[in-house]
Order: structure tokens, then sequence, then C-alpha cells
């Protein structure tokens, strides 16, 4: 994470973001809860005041006053538990959506925004937040991967495992192009989703630890949604470090391909 260890408490006028976390106990596969960690840092090096809710099994959220919504990945056990009690919130959650409502949804979660999922022999509904549909395949999709998004300069790397294959609708953007690994589907050379402020994406790791300009996605939507387009620029941050440890993941698998080769 950040090296430039910004110290001082935030002023009482200092912006503020509040980010529901959608259970944590649950969706936490690969260190997903990484990823609030990052957001609340970079938010509060910036001066921007960080407010994280955890919502747990039982409870009752509301997203009237929430400005990022993050749902992690989990086994299919776990993620259908957590289908069960987002399927009472859709209205909501889609309402929170079309508004402009950031979301950032991985692995399980990114499966859970569409239309349905198939679960072994089951064809489990979604949210249908986003234009979407996973099917199963085999092999199952394992091992280290690298994209191309629009959303930042560096490449996006990570890693997936998942035995869905994801189908965009027509109107639906990908996160982004395959540079090495699988992506959606291991098909089309696409991986995650974009629709309005909303990402899903297969890549654990966690996301955002790497990934600083995805990061840095989520809080500027928010910025722009809750105050106005250009009312608060979000400050560079010294990601040397970051982008380093990117760097290296992103060589060592570039290397990898050319022994293949």
């Amino acid at each position: 994470m950040n090296s430039a260890e910004a110290t001082s408490a935030p002023k009482t006028d200092a912006p503020t973001l509040t980010i529901a976390h959608l259970y944590p106990e649950l969706l936490n596969l690969y260190g997903d809860s990484g990823n609030i960690l990052v957001l609340k840092k970079r938010m509060e090096w910036r001066g921007i005041t960080a407010d994280v809710r955890e919502v747990h099994v039982g409870d009752t959220p509301s997203f009237a006053d929430v400005d990022i919504v993050f749902i992690g990945g989990g086994s299919d056990r776990e993620q259908k538990i957590v289908c069960d009690f987002l399927l009472q919130q859709k209205d909501e959650l889609k309402a929170y959506v079309e508004d402009g409502g950031v979301l950032g949804a991985v692995c399980g979660g990114y499966q859970l925004l569409g239309e349905s999922y198939l679960m072994g022999e089951e064809r489990v509904p979604g949210l249908e937040l986003v234009d979407l549909y996973t099917d199963r395949g085999t092999p199952r999709i394992i091992g280290n991967i690298a994209i191309r998004s629009d959303i930042c300069e560096h490449p996006i790397v990570g890693y997936e495992n998942h035995g869905g294959r994801t189908h965009l609708g027509s109107g639906v953007k990908p996160l982004g192009e395959v540079l090495y690994g699988q992506g959606n589907d291991g098909i089309t050379g696409f991986e995650g989703c974009l629709w309005k402020n909303v990402l899903g994406t297969y890549i654990h790791g966690p996301l955002l630890p790497k990934n600083p300009g995805v990061a840095d996605w989520f809080i500027s939507r928010a910025l722009e949604r809750k105050y106005g387009k250009g009312a608060i620029a979000i400050e560079p941050l010294d990601d040397t470090k970051e982008l380093a440890a990117n760097k290296v993941m992103f060589d060592r698998m570039l290397a990898s391909r050319k022994q293949e080769d």
C-alpha cells in the first residue's frame, strides 16, 4: 500500500464517502476485505473521511446514503446464502445502480449482478443489475491474469479461479481486454464488466492493492456522484510500491508466455 503516510486527522468539513461492505463474513474468499482497506487508506491519505459499514446476514441495509457498495467472492454455498438475502434488497439495489451508485463486485459477487448463474444443475436467479448471465464450464479457469482497461493506465493484474463462464449483454462494456489468462469465458478475450458505475470482475488477489488506478476509479466516481463533476479532484499519491508490485506480477506473466511460446 501507499508509503506516503498522511497522519493528520480529517477536517470537519472534509468530504465523506460511505462504503457498504456486504457480508464480509461470507464473501472474503481471496482476501477481498483487503480491497476495503485499500479504499479506506487511499481516501484518508487525501483527507477524505471513509465511513465503512459492514452489512451482515440478517441486516436490512439501506443504500440511500451509501456512496460505494462492495460485494466480494465466496464459495458456491456462501454465494447462494448471500443471493437469497440480496434478492430481498433487489429493488433498492437496482434503484441505487440506476441512480449512478458506485458498485464493485468480485468473482461470486460479479456473477450475482446478472440475470442468473448456474450452480451445479440449478439455475439461480441473480439481481438483474447488469445485462449478463453466467453458465458453468470445464475445465475450471485458474491462474494469474492481466488485462488492459480504459479505467487506468497500468495493466490490471491478479488471480482468477472460477468455473463460471460469464456472458455480457450487447450494451455492456467489458472491464478490459485479456493480456494473459482467460477472463469472462476463455473465448472472447474480455474480462469483467462496466455498466454505469458498476464494475464487475473475476480478478482476486485481492484486486486493489496492486491496482491503485482501479481503487481511484471507485473513489473518483463516488466523489463525482456525491459532490458533482469537477467539484473535488483527487490528488495523486506516490504509488511507487504498488506499481512496482504490479509490474513484477505483469512481467512474470509475460515471461511465462514467452516460455510457453
